[in-house]
């Protein structure tokens, strides 16, 4: 009798266990692909959800007021929400699913992903210093100075780079200059990220255009391209591109059963990166952390990027709030594309007050 009783209670325990893994693995749950050769993708209704409409309603025109041009939520990979905004006389047509936007500096985390199929691919290792890639003199330091940065300092906003100067996007070697040593500060340095795609391109010999298309956007169905902006190179895509990513990110690299990265670096990539700044990845927003320190800013905050939003979130964020958010826990990605009154090189004044709206709408 009581080694049935044990047993059932085994069972049990097992089944509970199992249903727990399933909750908290998103990967698990049953993720839907939209087809790589075509525009269609499948829909959910936000009624049959039990979404609060009323909510969403005040939520659309919340964003619509804010010159949000593009906004989708997908849930378990489906469309629930999506809607444009004509907000100017040079959208002639309107805005629409295949308008194109830029990413701004939501394209580093598309770079990120970049860089770990390179590794994987091995043409790199993110160990390895950048000057292999690069070239002695990429910097204006010392040769000693400069071997120390590895690209994985590039990747994590670690590598030592004085950020007193005037434009924190010039690569010239001049605007390069030493502060410290790697690890010891974290800072938001716009062209040592830059930088990550000459090294990928020298890595592999290869432009860099072609190989986010051999190795991203082809697989999943994307269609966006890098422009040159100055000394920035940005990512435009339509907003259904965006989503495509973030699906992607979602389901842990793989699209429709195809590892388009590994899982093990998609982890890496959206774990804390280093104890300076615990909510910063590889090139990846974390929410939920200790502290963070902001874009533009040394100093470090005890609080997390968006407390109003679930604490398991990982976003690709740009200037203007370009936004790519993407919910484990909630099996969500939510897009967001267009203009901005913050002016901070990664702002979260509409981050926060979607959220805010999203934690009333979302049962």
């Amino acid at each position: 009798m009581r080694l049935t009783f044990f047993i059932l209670v085994l069972i049990a325990t097992l089944s509970c266990s199992d249903e727990a893994a399933e909750i908290n693995n998103p990967v698990a749950k049953a993720l839907y692909f939209p087809p790589t050769n075509s525009n269609s993708w499948e829909v959910t209704s936000s009624a049959d959800l039990g979404w609060d409409q009323n909510e969403l309603d005040d939520l659309k025109s919340y964003l619509e007021q804010e010159g949000t041009r593009a906004f989708i939520i997908l849930k378990d990979g489906k469309i629930v929400v999506e809607e444009y905004w004509n907000r100017d006389l040079l959208d002639i047509n309107g805005f629409s699913q295949h308008s194109q936007w830029y990413w701004a500096s939501a394209g580093k985390s598309l770079t990120a992903v970049m860089t770990g199929i390179a590794q994987e691919k091995g043409f790199l290792n993110i160990n390895d210093s950048a000057q292999d890639y690069l070239g002695a003199g990429w910097t204006s330091m010392t040769d000693d100075q400069e071997k120390r940065i590895t690209i994985k300092n590039q990747l994590t906003m670690t590598t030592g780079v004085d950020y007193n100067i005037l434009d924190t996007s010039c690569t010239d070697p001049e605007c390069l200059k030493y502060l410290s040593d790697p690890n010891q500060f974290w800072y938001y340095h716009n062209a040592t990220y830059t930088l990550l795609s000459k090294v990928i391109e020298n890595a592999t010999n290869k432009d860099f255009n072609l190989l986010t298309n051999d190795w991203i956007e082809s697989p999943i169905g994307m269609n966006g391209s890098w422009r040159n902006l100055g000394n920035n190179q940005v990512y435009f895509s339509t907003a259904r591109d965006a989503a495509r990513f973030g699906l992607l990110t979602l389901a842990q690299g793989s699209w429709n059963g195809n590892q388009v990265i590994s899982k093990d670096f998609v982890s890496e990539m959206t774990t804390s990166s280093q104890a300076l700044n615990p909510s910063y990845g590889y090139l990846w927003w974390l929410n939920g952390k200790s502290s963070v320190v902001y874009p533009a800013s040394t100093q470090s905050f005890t609080t997390s990027i968006l407390p109003n939003a679930p604490s398991d979130m990982i976003s690709a964020i740009g200037a203007n709030e370009q936004i790519i958010d993407v919910i484990p826990s909630q099996n969500m990605v939510i897009i967001r594309m267009g203009s901005s009154s913050d002016s901070s090189p990664v702002p979260f004044t509409i981050h926060t007050e979607m959220w805010n709206y999203l934690n009333k709408i979302i049962r």
